[in-house]
Protein backbone atom coordinates (compact mmCIF):
# COMPACT_ATOMS: atom_id res chain seq x y z
CA UNK A 1 0.00 0.00 0.00
CA UNK A 2 1.23 3.55 -0.95
CA UNK A 3 1.65 5.30 2.11
CA UNK A 4 -0.48 9.07 1.86
CA UNK A 5 0.11 12.57 2.39
CA UNK A 6 0.96 14.17 5.74
CA UNK A 7 -1.57 16.36 7.44
CA UNK A 8 -4.49 18.58 5.98
CA UNK A 9 -5.08 21.83 6.82
CA UNK A 10 -7.05 22.72 9.61
CA UNK A 11 -10.44 24.41 9.60
CA UNK A 12 -10.50 25.62 13.17
CA UNK A 13 -13.28 24.94 16.20
CA UNK A 14 -16.98 25.44 15.99
CA UNK A 15 -16.92 26.73 19.70
CA UNK A 16 -18.66 25.24 21.98
CA UNK A 17 -21.17 22.42 23.12
CA UNK A 18 -24.75 23.76 22.43
CA UNK A 19 -27.93 21.24 23.03
CA UNK A 20 -28.49 21.63 19.69
CA UNK A 21 -30.04 18.91 17.52
CA UNK A 22 -27.42 16.00 16.87
CA UNK A 23 -26.20 15.39 12.86
CA UNK A 24 -26.24 11.75 12.06
CA UNK A 25 -23.93 9.51 10.43
CA UNK A 26 -25.51 6.53 9.46
CA UNK A 27 -26.84 5.20 12.68
CA UNK A 28 -24.69 7.26 14.76
CA UNK A 29 -25.94 10.70 16.35
CA UNK A 30 -22.92 13.14 16.20
CA UNK A 31 -22.27 16.21 18.32
CA UNK A 32 -23.80 19.51 17.71
CA UNK A 33 -19.78 20.65 16.93
CA UNK A 34 -19.32 17.53 14.58
CA UNK A 35 -16.09 16.64 16.14
CA UNK A 36 -17.34 13.09 17.77
CA UNK A 37 -20.26 10.52 16.67
CA UNK A 38 -21.24 8.16 19.61
CA UNK A 39 -21.75 4.68 19.66
CA UNK A 40 -22.80 3.04 22.98
CA UNK A 41 -22.12 5.99 24.49
CA UNK A 42 -18.87 6.66 23.96
CA UNK A 43 -17.11 9.68 21.81
CA UNK A 44 -15.35 8.45 18.49
CA UNK A 45 -13.30 11.32 17.04
CA UNK A 46 -15.22 12.09 13.32
CA UNK A 47 -12.24 12.73 10.16
CA UNK A 48 -11.00 16.41 9.48
CA UNK A 49 -13.84 18.05 7.76
CA UNK A 50 -11.35 19.98 5.95
CA UNK A 51 -10.42 16.93 3.88
CA UNK A 52 -11.55 17.32 0.40
CA UNK A 53 -14.12 14.66 -0.45
CA UNK A 54 -12.17 13.09 -2.86
CA UNK A 55 -9.28 12.68 -0.60
CA UNK A 56 -11.31 11.50 2.48
CA UNK A 57 -12.43 8.97 -0.35
CA UNK A 58 -9.37 7.89 -0.67
CA UNK A 59 -8.18 7.71 2.17
CA UNK A 60 -11.08 5.45 3.21
CA UNK A 61 -10.59 3.23 0.73
CA UNK A 62 -6.82 2.86 1.65
CA UNK A 63 -8.57 2.59 5.75
CA UNK A 64 -10.63 -0.15 4.13
CA UNK A 65 -7.84 -2.51 2.48
CA UNK A 66 -5.57 -1.85 5.12
CA UNK A 67 -8.74 -3.74 7.60
CA UNK A 68 -8.91 -6.42 5.07
CA UNK A 69 -5.14 -6.84 5.48
CA UNK A 70 -5.33 -7.51 9.26
CA UNK A 71 -8.57 -9.57 8.84
CA UNK A 72 -6.38 -12.06 6.10
CA UNK A 73 -3.59 -11.90 8.47
CA UNK A 74 -5.65 -12.93 11.11
CA UNK A 75 -6.78 -15.70 9.31
CA UNK A 76 -3.78 -16.42 8.04
CA UNK A 77 -1.96 -16.76 11.27
CA UNK A 78 0.81 -13.90 10.08
CA UNK A 79 1.48 -11.75 13.01
CA UNK A 80 3.60 -10.04 11.37
CA UNK A 81 1.91 -8.97 8.41
CA UNK A 82 -0.71 -8.51 11.18
CA UNK A 83 1.40 -6.26 12.90
CA UNK A 84 2.17 -4.41 9.39
CA UNK A 85 -1.81 -4.09 8.02
CA UNK A 86 -2.44 -2.57 11.64
CA UNK A 87 0.45 -0.03 11.31
CA UNK A 88 -1.55 0.58 7.78
CA UNK A 89 -5.10 1.01 9.58
CA UNK A 90 -3.17 3.83 12.09
CA UNK A 91 -1.86 5.50 9.53
CA UNK A 92 -4.74 6.10 7.63
CA UNK A 93 -7.01 6.63 10.97
CA UNK A 94 -4.00 10.00 11.70
CA UNK A 95 -4.64 11.03 7.86
CA UNK A 96 -8.50 11.42 8.26
CA UNK A 97 -7.59 12.92 11.51
CA UNK A 98 -9.45 10.44 14.01
CA UNK A 99 -6.54 9.92 15.67
CA UNK A 100 -3.19 12.05 16.30
CA UNK A 101 -3.50 15.56 16.80
CA UNK A 102 -7.25 16.94 16.64
CA UNK A 103 -8.13 19.15 14.02
CA UNK A 104 -9.11 21.99 15.39
CA UNK A 105 -7.75 25.16 17.03
CA UNK A 106 -9.45 26.40 19.15
CA UNK A 107 -7.56 24.53 21.88
CA UNK A 108 -10.02 22.42 22.83
CA UNK A 109 -9.75 19.15 24.65
CA UNK A 110 -9.92 15.62 22.52
CA UNK A 111 -12.21 13.84 24.20
CA UNK A 112 -12.14 10.62 21.96
CA UNK A 113 -12.44 7.30 23.39
CA UNK A 114 -14.37 8.88 26.12
CA UNK A 115 -18.14 8.11 27.66
CA UNK A 116 -20.07 11.06 26.18
CA UNK A 117 -21.68 11.53 30.11
CA UNK A 118 -17.99 12.39 31.41
CA UNK A 119 -17.58 14.98 29.37
CA UNK A 120 -18.76 18.75 28.34
CA UNK A 121 -21.22 16.29 25.61
CA UNK A 122 -23.02 14.81 28.97
CA UNK A 123 -26.06 16.88 28.85
CA UNK A 124 -26.53 17.24 24.91
CA UNK A 125 -26.08 13.37 25.02
CA UNK A 126 -28.57 12.99 27.74
CA UNK A 127 -31.10 15.09 25.49
CA UNK A 128 -30.69 12.09 23.23
CA UNK A 129 -32.96 10.19 25.14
Amino acid sequence: MARRAGRRPEDGGKGTVSAAPSRKTGPHPVTPDGRYFVVRGCLWRTSNPALSEERRAQLVSYLMSARRAVGAARRSGDNDAERAAREEVDRAKHDLGERGAVWWTDGAPDYNRHLARNTPYADWFAALG
